[in-house]
């Protein structure tokens, strides 16, 4: 579980996730990217409490 995880895991997981995300939105439309980006910030909320959405917005500081 992430929450159990060294901060080490958690870099790290988050450092895939956000290369994998940079990966998708080359190669797909706004409109799927944006589901994809929404459907990551829901699991987010689920699992940690945290609503990225709110914490990083759209100023480009995330």
């Amino acid at each position: 579980m992430l929450l159990s995880a060294t901060d080490s895991e958690v870099l790290s997981a988050a450092e895939r996730l956000a290369d994998a995300l940079a990966e998708t939105k080359t190669h797909s439309d706004s409109e799927e990217f944006e589901a994809l980006l929404t459907e990551c910030n829901e699991g987010i909320e689920r699992e940690l409490g945290i609503d990225y959405g709110a914490v990083c917005g759209d100023d480009g500081c995330c």
